[in-house]
């Protein structure tokens, strides 16, 4: 591929306005490598680490709400992107994976770094496309300067997600002294238009029809990003018709008043399959991403609600509840700002909501009163952290523990911005995410991450860049707690060694080797104190690692759910 071609085609990705790039190093990748950071429209960054660069990607476009672009060389470094390529693929976040290949009539002739990289990542990505080996032929160029268009186009819009563009080459891989990259100023870029969808009146005429049959009608976000446009729509529409609004701590909707709900995985918990028919729905209304709640999922499925709508841009939908009746195509806040003028409060249940509320109360109550504990454990961590959060900042919870004992605690801070890696509900680069996110952030990112997860993705700090707005809570009980809450496990003898996987590290020598603040805590006393050291900690990016003990974890969560369950006495 000659080189000036190929300067021009990547300098279509700065004409849209895609300018961060993560780029892993490698030798049959450096034509891409050069073309970018030869052109001061990028900003590019290095990550050794393939898996780690592609989570920081993710965690960069979390942040940016822009897509971005990933880098790597031939053979298994492209495996390494299967990862954040599916997190993003279902949590519908842009990234443009760029890998290099040899050309085609080497693969399986036993040359180095050379497997099958044609439509890698199988279903789990919106488009891929192989670029022409060779442009020197004006239709060539046309064609590639195309897939490049196209590519981008898709990654963007709804639902947004990855793209991924294969680059064979041929040799020489690097150009001589006289090839200088030159900015793509011959050819336009094709921009897709905005598509704001709207009902015909006959549409809204059957969906009135249906509402106007439905008693008990129940709102459940799914996770999304902060819009302060949908927050006003939907709380004016909840509070106008009163009903209620279940929400996850990841849908980006704290701090709202009744009937907002958030602590429902908690007192559903105890009766997912059993709940009584005075807290049933007739009607379902979802939007967003995936559910949190396990909880709130086994009871929707087993209530079966007579309709189900889910609103999206997307044709094909996900039936979580096994109810699913309508997918209506429309932005959620201008559905919910609508329905206010357009439909009728009649016919709703008033004690419907009002049951839903009596059991958020009780259960904020039972959780007020379950603390102090005598014994110290993770719940009682988090919760300590949660209230110290000041605001203006972005909250990143690891899967595993992390993330559903934050949705126990919930925050009513309205300025946190809630991310966790939900698409795929993955371990494997969730400090990743946090740090990509604090790359590109002016807020603080605190991330909520246990000792399996962080151990699993450290490669996440091997690089060169300093992380001032990154602070890392590490709830180390030495290995993955969640397994001994599962039922069916806690009892299973083989449970430590091949569940739990039992470990003593700590992450104190891995602070030290990225120059990175480190606290400890093993009480609520010594939490407390250390906190606002913590908080105010500046200069290069700061570790508090709490250690607890899993079975005392254990025990503290079943003294909980036991005091909740008498709720339901």
């Amino acid at each position: 591929m000659e080189f000036g071609n190929l300067y021009g085609l990547i300098d279509l990705f700065r004409k849209y306005g895609i300018t961060d790039v993560i780029i892993s190093p490698g030798s049959r990748s450096a034509p891409l490598t050069l073309s970018f950071t030869r052109n001061p429209g990028f900003n590019t960054y290095v990550i050794p680490d393939e898996r780690s660069g592609g989570y920081i990607a993710l965690g960069m476009a979390l942040s940016s709400g822009k897509p971005v672009i990933l880098v790597c060389t031939s053979g298994t470094a492209v495996f390494n992107y299967g990862g954040p390529v599916a997190e993003s693929f279902y949590q519908k976040i842009p990234l443009i994976v760029l890998t290099a290949d040899r050309p085609p009539e080497w693969i399986d002739q036993a040359d180095g770094q050379t497997i099958h990289q044609s439509g890698i990542f199988g279903d789990n990505i919106k488009w891929n496309a192989d670029i022409p080996v060779d442009l020197h032929h004006p239709d060539a160029q046309w064609h590639a300067r195309r897939l490049v268009i196209e590519g981008i186009n898709l990654s963007a819009s709804s639902p947004a997600g990855p793209i991924h563009l294969n680059f064979p080459f041929r040799e020489p891989l690097y150009p001589d002294n006289s090839n200088e990259a030159v900015a793509d100023s011959g050819h336009h870029v094709a921009l897709l238009s905005k598509t704001f969808s709207e009902f015909p009146e006959e549409e809204w005429e059957s969906l009135r029809q249906i509402w106007n049959t439905c008693r008990n009608i129940l709102i459940v976000p799914g996770q999304g990003g902060y819009s302060p446009d949908l927050i006003h729509q939907l709380r004016t529409a909840a509070m106008h018709f009163r009903l209620p609004v279940v929400c996850d701590i990841l849908a980006n909707l704290n701090g709202e008043p009744e009937p907002f709900i958030y602590k429902h995985d908690l007192f559903i918990m105890g009766n997912p399959s059993g709940m009584p028919p005075d807290l049933h729905p007739d009607l379902v209304i979802s939007f967003g991403n995936s559910i949190l709640s396990k909880n709130l999922k086994i009871f929707l499925r087993h209530a079966r609600p007579a309709n189900h709508w889910h609103i999206q841009d997307a044709v094909k939908a996900p039936d979580t509840f096994q109810s699913l009746s309508r997918i209506l195509r429309i932005d959620p806040g201008k559905f919910f700002g609508k329905i206010v003028s357009q439909f009728s409060q009649d016919n709703i249940n008033q004690t419907f909501a009002r049951e839903w509320i009596k059991k958020e109360k009780q259960t904020a109550g039972i959780l007020k009163n379950f603390f102090p504990r005598d014994q110290f454990g993770e719940l009682e961590a988090v919760k300590i952290i949660l209230e110290s959060l000041q605001g203006h900042c972005n909250l990143h919870l690891a899967n595993s523990l992390p993330v559903r004992l934050a949705n126990y605690i919930g925050t009513s801070a309205k300025d946190i911005r809630v991310y966790s890696n939900r698409g795929t509900s993955g371990i494997d680069g969730c400090l990743s995410t946090a740090v990509g996110a604090s790359i590109n952030s002016d807020r603080m990112n605190f991330l909520f991450i246990g000792d399996m997860a962080f151990f699993y993705d450290r490669n996440a700090l091997w690089h060169n860049y300093k992380l001032s707005n990154l602070k890392i809570i590490i709830l180390n009980n030495h290995g993955g707690g969640i397994f001994r809450m599962i039922d069916g496990l806690s009892g299973i003898p083989e449970l430590e060694e091949y569940f739990e996987t039992r470990q003593t590290l700590t992450a104190e020598r891995t602070a030290n080797d990225f120059n990175m603040q480190y606290f400890a805590a093993d009480s609520a006393e010594s939490l407390k104190k250390i906190l606002p050291g913590f908080h105010k900690a500046g200069g290069p990016s700061s570790i508090l690692e709490i250690a607890t003990n899993s079975k005392l974890n254990y025990a503290v969560f079943m003294d909980l759910k036991s005091d909740i369950l008498k709720i339901w006495n």
